[in-house]
């Protein structure tokens, strides 16, 4: 059957958009009548609502009729002239409803029932209309700037994602606490390679707000620089190394560095793209679809002419924009990605349904077969529960499917959704608050973003308690795993792409140390001692690694030992040190009951010190983000 492909707005359009007016009636006065209900988002009425109806730009004379709501949410406005008018209501100095092209006619009435959206303040739009960008209240075509579902916020400022109140989501972390290295003598994680808590955590800072806390994720705060670590030697595709001295918050402990380095593939195989483009109401304004149609731009310019991309896009419902197309039609692709505009509710699910149904269509074999999906993560009709996504998710990655997920914008930000498809969907997930982070993920490391060299990568470390009395594990609170899932090969775990650094760190209480730690009682039916050879032995502990090829099922094992008395901190590698840095500032985010004596001038003088090779200037970056987190903090006071 002939496939029906039409484009993501007038998709939505057909599907979900009301007429521009209402029915009409004939009405008993001269003029026109306008009237409708005035409801909230879940549908109760709102009294003391003022709608406003403004006779479009073009037209000479008295130009604005109003009418409040009563206690029914009922209003009505008489005696209006003919024309075509802009509809506005506004809630507690908020707009939250505007129409466009209401057509009002002579002796009719037009009803026109209302339910809320936030859309922006009073001032801001009354400028707008004021300015000289009053025709693009009009643009050609009658389509761009159309939000489906009876909202027009064709000026960039009147936006339909300005909500009232911030319904950004964030899942609860718990830092770990430290274990007893005697009853607990392993730690077992999944590899993070993931960005996206220090691109978000930036953007709170440069809109001078302290982050929430449940926002910071250590490790991804870390594992956001990439580090100087020598490039693998031998059979396995990255190299490990490891590096210990005294910890900066708590000169009486130690740290722990370990860093694994993924290899740099010399020659990449085509891929097998398909672009999950979330096109819905709450994706319009400046910082979520604008920015993301020129993130996929910046992708589309590095394709290479052997690679195939698809466009999917979701709003009401899902649909393909544009089918498997090769690489060396960028105009065709370019094309279709500007074409998007946004309107409607979120069908994520169904989205996602598509997407991997579309990849499957183009599945290369010995190619890179991957779903990229970009949204705020607002899903909100269809499969919405983000236990179905995950399940949902969970089976098609069995295909040979990845799924990289990119994050945009604000107040209604489903962060710790994100977080858990990416990770089930066996990808990645960043988020992406300029272009210069867009430059960041699809240029400057588009190898490591796009092509897996790893998957299923673990880590277990087995620590001696001769040496160590007990051990911290500095961040990964949402990828540890029971010690039995280390050689468990259905167990799923994180991957890792070409060039990918992954950084991580413990933080140690040396044996003998007279520091409590948390125990159990003592066992009825069986002792736990330390032996000889654990006394006589030179090792703190022993790092243990297993993966898998990207097409493999059985893993592989390689095991490190850390040999060897700590440094003077001064001693230490620049990465060692900047690394403690940012563990140091992301423990102040977070309030983290282990801080100890960290503080946001010891991450800055840490970090001014130990900048080293910063071809990107992210290192720098960091330097003035903690300055920015100081102002704020002082400002506190």
């Amino acid at each position: 059957m002939k496939k029906l492909i039409l484009s993501a707005a007038i998709l939505a359009w057909l599907l979900v958009s009301p007429p521009l007016s209402g029915p009409a009636t004939a009405a008993a006065a001269s003029g026109a009548t306008l009237s409708g209900v005035v409801t909230d988002s879940l549908g109760a009425p709102l009294e003391g609502a003022t709608v406003t109806a403004v006779l479009e730009p073009g037209r000479k004379g008295q130009n604005e009729f109003k009418a409040t709501s009563d206690k029914n949410g009922a209003f009505t406005i008489k005696a209006v002239p003919p024309g075509v008018y802009l509809v506005i209501a506004e809630w507690r100095g908020k707009i939250v409803f505007v129409r466009r092209s209401v057509k009002l006619e002579e002796g009719r009435a037009v009803r026109l029932d209302i339910q809320t959206t936030p859309v922006d303040n009073v001032p801001a739009l009354r400028e707008e209309m004021d300015s000289s960008a009053k025709s693009a209240l009009a643009p050609p075509g009658g389509m761009a700037g159309r939000v489906v579902g009876g909202v027009y916020p064709s000026p960039a400022r009147i936006s339909a994602e300005r909500p009232e109140f911030n319904t950004e989501e964030y899942g609860r972390i718990t830092d770990n606490a430290y274990m007893d290295a005697l009853n607990n003598p392993l730690s077992t994680f999944s590899i993070d390679v993931d960005t996206a808590s220090y691109a978000n955590i930036r953007r709170f800072l440069k809109q001078n707000q302290w982050p929430p806390k449940d926002a910071v994720r250590v490790e991804e705060m870390i594992n956001y620089f990439d580090y100087d670590y020598p490039q693998p030697r031998g059979e396995h595709p990255f190299s490990l190394v490891t590096e210990v001295s005294a910890a900066p918050w708590n000169p009486a402990h130690k740290l722990v560095h370990i860093g694994l380095q993924g290899k740099v593939l010399d020659s990449v195989p085509p891929s097998n793209l398909v672009f999950l483009l979330d096109v819905s109401g709450s994706m319009n304004s400046p910082e979520k679809l604008p920015l993301l149609k020129a993130a996929f731009k910046l992708l589309v310019h590095q394709l290479s002419p052997d690679d195939r991309i698809s466009i999917a896009v979701y709003a009401g419902a899902a649909g393909l924009v544009l089918p498997a197309t090769p690489g060396s039609k960028k105009d065709i692709i370019l094309e279709a990605i500007d074409k998007l505009q946004a309107g409607g509710s979120t069908a994520g699910g169904e989205g996602i349904q598509l997407a991997y149904k579309t990849a499957s269509e183009s599945f290369l074999k010995n190619g890179n077969n991957r779903i990229i999906l970009a949204t705020d993560g607002d899903f909100n009709i269809g499969v919405s529960d983000t236990g179905a996504l995950v399940r949902m998710i969970e089976e098609k990655r069995e295909q040979g499917i990845f799924l990289t997920i990119l994050g945009f914008g604000m107040g209604n930000y489903k962060d710790g959704r994100m977080e858990q498809l990416a990770d089930k969907g066996n990808g990645n997930y960043y988020y992406i608050d300029g272009l210069l982070e867009a430059k960041k993920v699809f240029v400057n490391d588009l190898r490591g973003t796009l092509f897996t060299i790893a998957k299923d990568v673990k880590i277990q470390v087995e620590f001696n308690p001769a040496k160590v009395k007990a051990y911290r594990l500095i961040g990964y609170e949402t990828r540890l795993l029971a010690k039995e899932d280390f050689t468990d090969d259905k167990k799923d775990a994180g991957e890792l792409g070409s060039g990918h650094t992954v950084t991580v760190l413990y933080e140690i209480v040396p044996f003998g140390s007279k520091e409590d730690v948390r125990g159990v009682d003592p066992l009825k039916y069986q002792t736990t001692k330390i032996s000889p050879e654990a006394f006589r032995s030179k090792e703190m502990l022993t790092v243990k690694l297993r993966y898998k090829d990207p097409d493999g099922l059985v893993s592989k094992l390689v095991e490190r030992p850390l040999v060897g008395a700590a440094v003077a901190l001064d001693k230490t590698s620049d990465d060692f040190r900047f690394s403690a840095a940012v563990a140091a500032f992301s423990m102040v985010l977070r309030d983290s009951e282990f801080k100890g004596k960290a503080d946001l001038a010891q991450a800055l003088d840490l970090a001014k010190g130990a900048r080293g090779k910063d071809a990107f200037g992210y290192r720098a970056e960091f330097i003035n983000l903690v300055e920015i987190a100081s102002l704020i903090r002082d400002l506190k006071k």
